[in-house]
């Protein structure tokens, strides 16, 4: 790690981003221990709080953990996907909330995203992710079922059918836009949108999955962007003419 040259309101940010490179880079190790906060101080020539401040963003990021004790102190994390993805989910929906992103163009990214992915869930989903499909459709079609509910059973069948590609990359790429883009897509259509219709659209995929026909499944998923998209014009054009 090199020491840091920044000024004083930028120290700790900047010994976080020195950090960070070193675990980038492998010059620091999944699971190694970072030196003292004493040594880091004397490295870096700075206080001791401002170190401990760098610590603090590094752990927000899930790039370090803390331990007590003797054999204590602070340890570089070994993320995995799984831990990465709330991070994805949450930038994701704040890119969508805070530019001006059309319905039109996160709904194309979305399902182009997911149209990637079908043909490999199509040859190497298990069975668990089909009865998960399975399931939330059975969900959707219930008459009691209110929108939230139904809202998040439609992410969990695409969060199935995106888990069965069995890439764990792919997942991790795919969280933001089935968990942050799906329930945008949800909140704007769910007044105008036919619940059976939607059922039946997912049950065309689930069968294509399960036959291990990847075109068919990204037939079924185009018809389904073409309705979302149908809908969300014909909702947003009805808010305008409210206006």
């Amino acid at each position: 790690m090199k020491n840091a040259t920044a000024r004083p309101a930028d120290l700790s940010a900047q010994i976080a981003t020195a950090i960070r490179d070193a675990i980038v880079s492998g010059d620091l190790l999944a699971d190694a221990r970072l030196p003292s906060e004493a040594e880091l101080a004397d490295q870096f020539q700075v206080s001791r709080p401002t170190v401990r401040e760098a610590l603090k963003r590094l752990a927000a990021q899930s790039l370090i953990r803390t331990q007590r004790g003797a054999s204590g102190g602070a340890f570089v994390n070994r993320i995995t996907f799984e831990d990465a993805y709330s991070q994805q989910i949450t930038t994701s929906t704040l890119l969508l909330s805070m530019n001006a992103v059309s319905f039109e163009t996160a709904c194309e990214a979305r399902f182009a995203l997911e149209r990637a992915c079908a043909p490999l869930s199509a040859a190497r989903r298990g069975a668990a992710h089909l009865a998960t499909m399975r399931r939330e459709i059975r969900r959707q079609r219930g008459p009691s079922l209110t929108d939230e509910a139904f809202c998040a059973s439609d992410v969990a069948f695409h969060r199935a059918l995106v888990d069965g590609a069995a890439n764990p990359v792919l997942s991790y790429q795919l969280a933001g836009a089935v968990e942050a883009m799906q329930p945008l897509m949800n909140m704007i259509t769910y007044t105008a949108r036919s619940r059976e219709g939607i059922a039946a659209l997912h049950g065309r995929i689930a069968d294509a999955i399960e036959a291990g026909d990847g075109a068919a499944a990204n037939a079924g998923l185009s018809d389904l962007e073409r309705e979302t998209q149908n809908l969300a014009r014909d909702v947003l054009s009805a808010r305008r003419g409210d206006a």
